[in-house]
């Protein structure tokens, strides 16, 4: 097992393995240890530690974690007493870590542990802060993932690139590796799965370097201990997430696209009415005298013909206008938003180091 106190080995990086477990009696002795199989072939490069976050479970999982901490000295353990979910188990897992990266591991290693090496030597070839294992970019795959679920995940992330506008084809995924100052240094509020939008989010805030790579996602032994579950309920809450998490990157986005179409509606509507005055003019100027009145006449010849069109052109019209209006509003808010984010960021940074 690799040791992080052997003197021969300080000048290597040491690297911290964040692994969220709940309720993982059945798999966790075994994943550890195939994990540290892998761990082994890479100890001339790197030094390790691993940190599991036993997430309230209410089976043997924590005895479970404890007794692989006694065998192996590079490994804690830290205990949440109630379920809090991933966002506050990562959270803990930062907060705990010491080294010069972070990778963030599923227990069930349904990205296997080969994906570590590669995390890392993309991190230190591109000097990136963060780089996502993304099984939906070219190159990526998917096994044994149902297909309603495999089609949740795929229409949420693609509604959360179009709607940041970022060349990433996973947000919601949770295995990464990050830069040991840049994550310890991130603050992060949720305490949900929406954790790995959101660390995106404020690393796209500050300007930090998100790469991914190609990664396959295999889900195979979930099916052989039927841990796969998908409902209809969570599909629409799935998708209303996306939507939601869509939103924080660029809300203006959505109250301007929604103003344009409505602008559009009453723009057809005041078309219409001006094209039917146009027909109406040459009627009306047989009836009055004087380029006022004739025009007058026309317009309410068309009124009467279609009373609705006006009123539905002026609402839409006024809708429109407000709604884009809160755009622009809301383009302000992200703005100052960033503006306090990189300067909160940076007196936390400047905080920590002294």
């Amino acid at each position: 097992m690799a040791n992080i106190n052997n003197n021969d080995e300080d000048e290597k990086p040491l690297v911290s393995i964040i692994l969220p477990a709940y309720n993982e009696e059945s798999i966790i002795k075994k994943n550890v240890g195939r994990l540290y199989d892998y761990l082994e072939t890479l100890n001339g490069l790197y030094i390790w530690e691993i940190l599991v976050i036993n997430d309230g479970s209410t089976d043997q999982t924590g005895d479970i974690a404890e007794s692989l901490a006694e065998t192996n000295n590079n490994l804690r353990v830290y205990h949440h007493k109630t379920n809090r979910n991933l966002g506050t188990a990562l959270r803990t897992g930062f907060q705990n870590t010491l080294g010069e990266f972070v990778i963030v591991l599923d227990i069930d290693l349904s990205y296997a542990p080969e994906h570590i090496g590669r995390l890392l030597s993309k991190m230190e070839e591109c000097d990136a802060d963060m780089v996502i294992a993304s099984p939906y970019m070219e190159g990526g795959r998917n096994t044994a993932v149902p297909r309603l679920r495999l089609l949740l995940s795929k229409t949420v992330n693609y509604m959360m690139r179009r709607a940041s506008g970022l060349k990433i084809y996973t947000f919601t995924g949770m295995v990464r590796v990050f830069k040991g100052g840049f994550i310890r240094s991130l603050n992060t509020k949720s305490s949900t799965f929406d954790i790995n939008s959101e660390l995106i989010f404020k690393a796209y805030i500050l300007r930090a370097k998100v790469i991914e790579i190609p990664a396959h996602l295999d889900w195979s032994e979930q099916r052989k201990l039927g841990k796969i579950r998908t409902s209809s309920l969570r599909i629409i809450k799935g998708i209303f997430n996306g939507l939601v998490n869509s939103f924080i990157f660029r809300p203006y986005l959505f109250f301007w696209m929604l103003g344009i179409a409505i602008f559009l509606i009453s723009l057809y509507i005041i078309i219409w009415i001006f094209v039917n005055t146009y027909l109406q003019y040459p009627m009306a100027a047989e009836l009055t005298e004087g380029l006022g009145n004739t025009f007058s006449l026309a317009v309410s010849m068309v009124y009467k013909e279609r009373p609705y069109s006006f009123v539905v052109g002026g609402v839409t019209l006024i809708i429109s206008i407000q709604i884009m209006g809160l755009g622009f509003i809301s383009l302000q808010k992200k703005r100052y938003f960033d503006e306090l984010f990189h300067l909160n960021s940076a007196i936390l940074k400047a905080t920590k180091k002294s």
